[in-house]
């Protein structure tokens, strides 16, 4: 790729010039860190310790700019219509939380239809199997084409007259397929249907416009795009959230309290109960800020290119097999794989001995295994701070596993 600088990038993540090899092929699990978010956060707890929202001394006031400044900076990055429409979280699976216990439980019926896609991460599923419990409201599922295709024809029979709310992920956690959004919003939205899109996988790797999409309610982690765990977002369009009731009570998000009566704070305070994570924020806001700095359209070429490397590569491994698009340019950098007679933990492992991080198991998507037929799974995912140099380290680790499980060449 023209104009682009590996060892300037690699020389803005601190923890690739630690002593001892390290090849990070599991970003879709947590990215690392570049040293301006670590900066960030060192920089709030330095110079402006103090709890946000509860100081009229000069202090107090910085750490509220800085936490209401990252506020807008994520309202800029996801679209949103103002920043109210914001709400800090710790990560995506408590903003999806959030909106089943306070937006679910309060408007679903008994009969009502909540439709899940069988591709969702584990946090987009189990708020909405508790939400349909309690409501007595009945739990679909959206199935997918074996290479995580999401028909029109099947969204179209899926989503009907009772349902109510839609569930689906931005981009799959297990193929790196990009879902048709903005169809199945338009589609729920004419049956008087909420969607809550999971955008943890998005968030890192593609420009994402609330608007555009017409999502209800969106989620993501600051962990995955870079910035500390802890920090997560929670979007939602203003008018739903003003209904909702608060899904925590206590500190800072009350506007008067009563012996036996409280009337809530406005948004988006109404929904951040406690001691918040400033420091989160303002090194979420950095983050953002540094993905900016380089492009997404940079940032997404890059990505490209290594992830078809590394796709072209191992279809020419016997007994790898990849999940998903035979199209490499269709897994976001997603690229989760079986070898034939090993378990998916003995390729890891043997993977890490030769210092280079992927995952396996279930990918906290363990219907979406049952649905495909496998217990579990290897997954390789790429960001674009790796190096074309370790694409094919992993390549050549992988060559060798089933050799090193005696299966001979």
């Amino acid at each position: 790729m023209k104009n682009w600088n590996e060892q300037e990038i690699r020389g803005d993540f601190p923890i690739f010039g630690r002593s001892g090899p390290l090849i990070y092929l599991n970003n879709a699990a947590t990215a690392q860190r570049p040293a301006c978010v670590l900066e960030a956060e060192r920089s709030f707890y330095e110079n402006c310790n103090a709890n946000p929202l509860r100081g009229l001394y000069e202090l107090g006031m910085d750490a509220t700019q800085q936490y209401e400044n990252a506020r807008k900076t994520v309202c800029r990055f996801l679209n949103a219509a103002c920043p109210e429409e914001i709400i800090f979280t710790r990560n995506t699976t408590e903003s999806l939380n959030l909106v089943a216990y306070s937006y679910a439980l309060s408007k679903l019926r008994p009969g009502d239809e909540i439709l899940v896609s069988i591709m969702e991460h584990h946090s987009n599923l189990l708020p909405w199997q508790m939400a349909a419990k309690r409501t007595g409201a009945v739990l679909k599922f959206l199935e997918c084409e074996t290479d995580g295709t999401l028909m029109p024809e099947r969204i179209r029979q899926a989503v009907t007259a009772r349902t109510r709310l839609v569930a689906v992920a931005h981009i799959s956690n297990v193929f790196g397929r990009v879902n048709p959004v903005r169809e199945i919003t338009d589609l729920a939205h004419r049956q008087g249907a909420v969607v809550v899109v999971d955008a943890a996988q998005s968030a890192p790797h593609v420009p994402i416009d609330v608007q555009a999409l017409d999502a209800d309610f969106l989620a993501f982690s600051g962990h995955k795009l870079m910035a500390p765990m802890g920090i997560g977002v929670l979007y939602g369009k203003k008018e739903l959230l003003e209904a909702m009731p608060p899904f925590l009570t206590g500190g800072e998000m009350i506007e008067r309290v009563s012996r036996r009566d409280a009337v809530y704070a406005p948004l988006p305070h109404k929904f951040e109960a406690g001691t918040v994570n400033a420091a989160g924020a303002a090194a979420l806001e950095a983050a953002i800020r540094y993905l900016e700095k380089i492009g997404w359209e940079r940032l997404k070429q890059r990505e490209d290119e290594l992830t078809v490397l590394a796709f072209e590569g191992m279809k020419q491994i016997p007994g790898v097999r990849i999940l998903g698009s035979a199209d490499g340019t269709q897994h976001s950098g997603i690229l989760t794989f079986t070898v034939d007679g090993v378990h998916p933990h003995d390729v890891a492992s043997i993977l890490d001995a030769d210092h280079i991080a992927v995952r396996a198991g279930h990918h906290c998507a363990q219907p979406l295994m049952d649905y495909l037929g496998v217990s579990s799974t290897a997954r390789a995912s790429i960001a674009f701070y790796n190096t074309e140099n370790e694409i094919q380290a992993f390549l050549h680790s992988l060559r060798l596993v089933r050799r090193k499980m005696g299966y001979g060449e």
